[in-house]
């Protein structure tokens, strides 16, 4: 049969970081001792209230069909979430509860853009922004975050790149895969911007709870009411309670917005898995001492690997101040050890070394890999080592 698939997935990239996921378990399965530093969820497992809590309504018999846009009480625990943490109100019909902070980014760019709509994405950015826009028939527009502004856009950079197609522009902070965040300051100077343009600000805090030293995480929606009005908030509790599994995220913001992607989640999801939402219920009602240890078992590994990282020659790499990656610049590395550019060294360090990293080409720069420190600070100080090892016997000249 001569299959015709849809343009619209013609144009897709295949995920990065998942693909050398696969590539590295595929090696694993082989026998091969692989360090994996590619996937983006914690190491930690769920913790057990909120196991208990999904066991629990499993034996209450809440396993039938939930509103499409999620249980109330889980809505009502993510309202408290919003009046605790940045001190905004949401109504129910306000907020959605989706399958997955992704699923809620992709019902949002279903409902807002037009053939031909713009949505500026700061690079580096994570790897569906674009394709979720593009499967959306709209238009990626990228804006260089610098290395020297800590990967961070600019109020002049956005303006600049605003025309009459612009619709949106997404805001990371924490940021994956930079773990770097926006302060106050600069996000109020950018949402004086899309203010004055009329167009969305989409803000993905996925990463929120995974902030590191005196650092601060700020959402743009608590500087303003108007910000508030023009600010859709994305969330979920995949990475800050490690239910990357669970698939349950969120998303706030106008009310006919959040209307509209209910209205779609009805006719393709139905509604997020029943089980899934009470544990989610637990995960923002109940204790928070888990969510703490986990933030600080991350913060110690951050310290210790971002040290041993930068004493690698050709390597440099700004500190995060949230998420749990580190984004290196190794140009250098990639030149000392005959590589003509990050993407063969990348390849060269699963192949030969077995360490598993993503190239920065994924997340729109090519000078930086991405490597994930949600795994054991043992196995973590093992690849690193093996970085280093690497670069040290292939220096050439």
């Amino acid at each position: 049969m001569d299959v015709q698939l849809a343009e619209r997935v013609k144009a897709l990239t295949p995920s990065t970081t998942l693909a050398i996921t696969a590539k590295a378990k595929e090696m694993k399965a082989q026998g091969i001792d692989v360090i994996g530093l590619g996937a983006g969820e914690p190491d930690f497992n769920t913790p057990d209230h909120i196991i208990e809590a999904a066991y629990e309504s499993l034996k209450d018999g809440q396993t039938k069909y939930t509103p499409a846009g999620g249980l109330a009480e889980l809505k009502n625990a993510v309202i408290d979430k919003f009046k605790q943490d940045q001190g905004i109100t949401y109504k129910p019909n306000e907020i959605i509860v989706t399958t997955g902070a992704k699923h809620a980014l992709y019902n949002l760019f279903q409902v807002i853009l037009n053939d031909g709509d713009e949505v500026i994405i700061p690079t580096p950015y994570w790897v569906s922004y674009p394709e979720q826009v593009k499967l959306a028939d709209g238009v990626p527009v990228y804006v260089d975050g610098k290395e020297s502004n800590d990967f961070k856009i600019t109020p002049e950079q956005l303006e600049a790149a605003i025309t009459n197609n612009t619709k949106a522009v997404i805001i990371n902070s924490p940021s994956n895969p930079t773990g770097m965040l926006y302060s106050a300051d600069e996000l109020k100077a950018l949402g004086e911007v899309a203010i004055r343009h009329n167009i969305w600000i989409v803000s993905d805090e996925i990463y929120e709870k995974l902030v590191y030293g005196d650092n601060k995480h700020v959402s743009i929606a608590e500087l303003s009411p108007e910000l508030k009005e023009q600010t859709i908030i994305i969330n979920g509790v995949s990475k800050s309670h490690s239910m990357t599994g669970w698939r349950i995220g969120y998303a706030a913001g106008n009310a006919q917005v959040i209307k509209a992607m209910t209205d779609l989640a009805s006719h393709s999801t139905s509604n997020p898995t029943s089980t899934a939402q009470y544990g989610a219920i637990a995960a923002y009602t109940g204790t928070q001492q888990p969510v703490e240890e986990m933030k600080k078992a991350f913060e110690e590994r951050l310290n210790i690997i971002h040290a041993k990282l930068t004493e690698i020659p050709g390597v440099t790499c700004l500190k995060p101040q949230g998420a749990f990656y580190l984004y290196p610049n190794v140009t250098k590395a990639a030149e000392l050890t005959g590589h003509a550019n990050v993407d063969g060294f990348v390849t060269a360090l699963l192949e030969e070394a077995n360490v598993a990293v993503v190239p920065g080409s994924g997340f729109g720069t090519p000078p930086n890999i991405r490597l994930s420190y949600a795994t054991s600070l043992e196995l973590l100080e093992k690849a690193v080592d093996r970085i280093a090892d690497y670069v040290k016997t292939n220096q050439k000249g």
